[in-house]
């Protein structure tokens, strides 16, 4: 071997090392972006399910509104008659049409995951309940719901209407316009 080859001989060496450094570093650079496009459409494919999911589970929103007005127009009905009137035999079967009806509608309801929300004698919600009126009631804690003017109702687990409330004086007031 000539002087000169053995001279060029680290040279190469440490240009070839270096070219093997570069090259698994790009290689490591690839890789790595070639993960982060994984995780990304990893995370879009999840989003998605999640947003397809939520479109299904809440699609009944908009008519379940509409259906909650004939649900409290069916409980306004059936408020209105007074216990003497069910002796007439046609108010009665008509009395027990209209709660017929009324069960059946909240049942529906239910199985497509809409619920009543039950505030009567819970603490004032402002995510949940809209205060119409304070009254006073001494034997009741501030800001505990008195009387329920208007069920609210949730839709799995988001908020469909809130109860329109009474709350015992003293207690927060408010409402919260939150809407699905």
């Amino acid at each position: 071997m000539s002087e000169s080859t053995a001279e060029n001989l680290p040279e190469e060496n440490s240009a070839e090392a270096a070219r093997i450094r570069e090259l698994e570093a790009q290689l490591a650079e690839v890789k790595n972006e070639a993960l982060r496009h994984l995780a990304e459409a990893e995370n879009t494919r999840k989003r998605g399910a999640k947003e397809r999911e939520d479109t299904a589970k809440y699609a009944v929103s908009g008519f379940a509104r509409e259906m909650l007005e004939v649900a409290d127009n069916l409980h306004r009905a059936i408020a209105a008659v007074k216990p003497e009137m069910l002796d007439n035999p046609g108010v009665k079967a008509l009395f027990t049409g209209v709660e017929a009806t009324d069960r059946q509608l909240q049942s529906a309801l239910e199985r497509a995951g809409i619920k009543k929300i039950e505030p009567l004698g819970q603490k004032f919600d402002p995510n949940l309940h809209r205060v119409m009126i304070e009254v006073d009631a001494p034997d009741k804690e501030p800001g505990t719901v008195v009387q329920v003017m208007q069920p609210g109702y949730m839709i799995h687990d988001r908020l469909l209407r809130e109860a329109m409330v009474a709350i015992a004086k003293g207690g927060t007031s408010g409402s919260v316009d939150k809407k699905i």
